[in-house]
């Protein structure tokens, strides 16, 4: 069984400008009290076959958690574009 269940995840402003920020608002429960922070990260994929295009876009910790349901925004402002992460063949093409 799990400490924390991840409850819905919504994309905000969607659709939006390819320069806007990615905004996403987190639910989750947590059924027992943690004793640490959680780490959220939000990561983009550039490439499903390597990870050298992944980049992190923003990481928070949230805490203390206690027993209940909490809900939150992620945002990550993009300060360098992102297609320049991209493997051409996957910017073009579904991966």
């Amino acid at each position: 069984m799990s400490a924390v269940n991840l409850t819905n995840v919504t994309v905000l402003d969607n659709p939006a400008l390819f320069p806007s920020p990615f905004q996403f608002e987190i639910s989750y429960e947590c059924l027992t009290p943690l004793k640490d922070d959680l780490e959220w990260k939000l990561i983009y994929v550039g490439s499903a076959e390597d990870e050298t295009y992944d980049q992190l876009l923003e990481s928070v910790l949230v805490g203390p958690v206690n027993v209940g349901n909490y809900r939150f925004v992620l945002q990550a402002i993009l300060f360098e574009p992102l297609f320049r992460f991209f493997k051409l063949d996957s910017f073009l093409f579904v991966t």
